[in-house]
């Protein structure tokens, strides 16, 4: 029988493996330690000594103390560092001196919100005293409903759940807001884009009620590391932040390797499937009994590498031994899998990013990421997940063939040297805020001279009055109308007039799985789009436009759909201008005019392209913010004008497409780049890069602001390619033939 290797042995043996192409070494950290603080109840300090906590990690006492000042914090440190006692100790405590004290916890997931109460409840039994913690979502059931509401010191919820059900009937949750000391806001990092634009309206509205009611709680948030915790914190809760950074949690050594793939397909510079790589990598560590965590981008991949790895092990570990984790899978299940991990019964789990946030896990001895995760700050989240206190740990990341991945991985710099990126939201888009507003005039009459954030939103009110949805009374606003805002208002889009995606792939169980604004619907859920819901493909059946609904039904399938938009850009307003040598860069309000015209089937592995159809929708109409690029022709070279530079323009647009979203933190659909050979407003070659949303959220903004940036990036990632001119992993494969990449080039370089 063979000897089983070590894990310091499986590194020395991987040092010299062809295909690693960057390797990164963390060095050990000691643990930095206080004492328990005077202020905290005996029975807690016993609880959490039996726990074996005696002494605080210095991150943890600052927020203690910091807490008890009556100063609002955020506490950014890694995965797995004890974040969480930094909001459990002093809400504890408070409710330990004074039973009529209350907490309210907000989680960006009910998976995660189930974690925490199961921890929670754990430490209030060891304790002895008689603290009642719930959580409250879609799941309680009424008769518990009622206990919450009168009863629960810690209620833990989701922002949706106290958007659409505790606000709206705050007259029921009296002894909340009356005695609410503390909210904590945990995994701060996730509220970004639409979905923290709308969060912080919410949580405007929130604490417009605590103060009818008498009560201003001080806020605890907790953050994975972001560029900007201290900005994001004070948008989205309003109030001045002290921020705790100083991680005193202990770290063993930790290599950080990026892996890429074999080109099997030099023509097209396609790789070996990643996939394949991580089920190989995954096997050799689990054969070996090294606990390792593999994460894929999605449901469907999870499944794939979790039936292999289990096939390849099954006869040396069993394949319980080898589980999976995502979002489907029963809560129980999930409870079971985390255990198992913990007790180390579980050597190895393939999940998506469900296991990224902070549920409980324990600590891994191998992470191994299938492509990258999307941003630098969920990668670390990801890493953060292997690393006992005191041993060694691996962390492998696997690039596939994508122009994100290649990027990365080529670029090693970037990821290593650089902060993770900043977090960005926009509470004050029109269409957001005026939701909103709805919603609070609906639980509570609204002052003349009341503020709701920044802007003065007076005009909106007088506005709202117009359209009879509030009638005025002296300087008063009131509801005017029978509907019930907030259940027509989605935290997860800016648009109101919503496509709802129903799955009707059991006949028995016909059920609404999502909802999807109508301007990206036309070019994601038109007839026979393949539909990504949380991994799962899904091919629309009948997308029925006047209605607002698509029909889906779950698929097995090795390709994804892309469909041609014909977008005409109308400048409204110039904001900001940036003249440059050769050119102009500017930001302000466009219109869009699209309708998308057909739909390519492409393949997953190779990218090629294996069929095609025609899409048949009216004309939809976008008000946004842009930034753009406008050339001047008459200044490039005479090579590059006419039907080339339009060749040219397409290459650059397909770069920029895949690098914005790694510069400014947002999902790929949340920006659309467009390139356009004469521009209706300047007749001049034009980049345009847009948000996807009504109104904007910003992302576009953050362009113009990092330009510089962002150019250098896509001029690095053309010029890193290894392919001779043009491949999906760069610039496309439209432009072949012409010298694209270089030329690609040089026009990013005169700007």
């Amino acid at each position: 029988m063979l000897r089983k290797q070590t894990l310091p042995e499986l590194i020395q043996e991987l040092r010299g493996h062809e295909n690693i192409i960057n390797w990164h070494e963390m060095e050990p950290q000691e643990a930095r330690t206080k004492p328990m603080p005077a202020g905290v109840d005996p029975r807690i300090a016993a609880a959490l000594a039996k726990r074996g906590i005696r002494e605080l990690y210095s991150h943890q006492h600052t927020a203690y103390e910091t807490v008890a000042r009556g100063e609002n914090i955020v506490a950014v440190t890694p995965t797995a560092s004890g974040k969480t006692l930094c909001y459990n100790l002093p809400v504890l405590s408070a409710i330990a001196a004074d039973d009529t004290s209350r907490a309210l916890y907000l989680f960006p997931t009910k998976a995660l919100a189930q974690d925490q109460k199961s921890e929670l409840n754990e430490i209030i039994t060891e304790m002895g005293i008689d603290i009642k913690s719930y959580t409250y979502d879609g799941d309680t059931s009424p008769a518990i409903r009622q206990i919450v509401r009168k009863a629960g010191h810690i209620v833990i919820t989701n922002p949706d759940m106290l958007h659409s059900a505790i606000l709206p009937h705050h007259t029921k949750w009296v002894s909340l807001f009356e005695n609410l000391k503390y909210i904590v806001v945990d995994e701060l990092h996730t509220y970004r884009g639409v979905f923290g634009s709308h969060v912080a309206n919410v949580i405007r509205r929130l604490r417009r009620i605590c103060k009818f009611y008498g009560s201003d709680p001080i806020f605890i948030c907790t953050s994975a590391t972001i560029a900007n915790p201290k900005e994001l914190a004070e948008q989205l809760t309003g109030k001045p932040m002290r921020l705790i950074d100083d991680n005193g949690a202990p770290r063993g050594r930790k290599h950080f390797v990026f892996y890429n793939p074999p080109i099997v397909n030099p023509q097209l510079n396609v790789r070996k499937s990643a996939t394949a790589e991580v089920n190989s990598l995954a096997k050799k560590f689990l054969r070996n009994k090294i606990q390792t965590i593999i994460f894929a981008r999605s449901r469907v991949r999870v499944e794939i590498i979790l039936s292999h790895i289990q096939e390849l092990v099954k006869n040396e570990l069993g394949t319980k031994s080898i589980r999976g984790y995502r979002g489907g899978y029963l809560p129980k299940q999930r409870r079971e899998i985390e255990r198992g991990l913990r007790d180390g019964e579980i050597l190895g789990v393939v999940s998506t990013n469900a296991l990224e946030l902070g549920v409980d896990i324990g600590q891994l001895q191998v992470c191994v990421m299938s492509g990258y995760p999307g941003s630098i700050a969920s990668t670390w989240q990801q890493a953060g997940r292997a690393g006992r206190r005191h041993g060694e740990a691996l962390i492998l990341m696997v690039a596939s063939s994508t122009p994100i991945d290649q990027y990365i991985v080529q670029n090693p710099e970037y990821f290593f040297d650089r902060t993770p990126e900043a977090a960005r939201i926009n509470p004050e888009n029109l269409i957001i805020l005026v939701d909103h507003l709805r919603c609070a005039a609906y639980e509570l009459p609204f002052k003349g001279d009341e503020e709701f954030g920044p802007l003065d939103v007076t005009d909106i009110m007088e506005y709202l009055v117009e359209e009879r949805v509030l009638t005025k009374r002296d300087d008063t606003f009131y509801w005017a109308n029978q509907s019930f805002p907030a259940s027509s208002i989605s935290l997860r889009s800016a648009s109101q007039e919503n496509v709802v995606i129903i799955d009707q792939s059991n006949v028995a169980d016909v059920k609404i799985i999502g909802e999807m604004d109508r301007f990206s619907a036309m070019t994601l859920l038109h007839d026979e789009a393949i539909y990504l819901h949380e991994g799962v493909q899904y091919q629309v059946e009948k997308l029925d436009w006047d209605h607002k609904k698509a029909y889906v039904r779950e698929v097995d399938v090795e390709y994804y759909t892309d469909a041609n938009l014909a977008v005409q850009l109308k400048v409204l307003e110039i904001d900001k201008t940036n003249i440059r040598r050769t050119g102009t860069i500017h930001f302000g309000d466009v219109t869009v005019n699209a309708i998308p015209t057909i739909f390519k089937k492409i393949k997953l592995s190779t990218f090629e392209n294996i069929g095609s159809g025609p899409i048949n929708l009216p004309e939809e109409e976008l008000h946004t913010s842009s930034s753009w690029v406008e050339l001047n022709e008459d200044q490039l070279d005479p090579e590059v004008r006419g039907d080339r530079l339009e060749q040219v323009l397409l290459g650059i647009a397909n770069v920029l497409r895949h690098i914005i979203p790694v510069m400014v933190m947002c999902d790929r659909n949340d920006i659309h780049v467009v390139s356009q050979i004469k521009a209706v407003h300047s007749g001049k070659p034009t980049i345009f890069v847009y948000d996807h949303y009504p109104g904007g959220i910003g992302l576009a903004d953050s362009v113009f602001k990092r330009f510089d940036e962002i150019k250098d990036a896509a001029k690095n990632l053309i010029r890193r390619c290894p392919c001779k001119d043009g491949c999906p992993s760069c610039i496309g494969t439209e432009i072949i033939g012409i010298d694209g990449k270089r030329r690609s080039m040089d026009i990013l370089s005169f700007l």
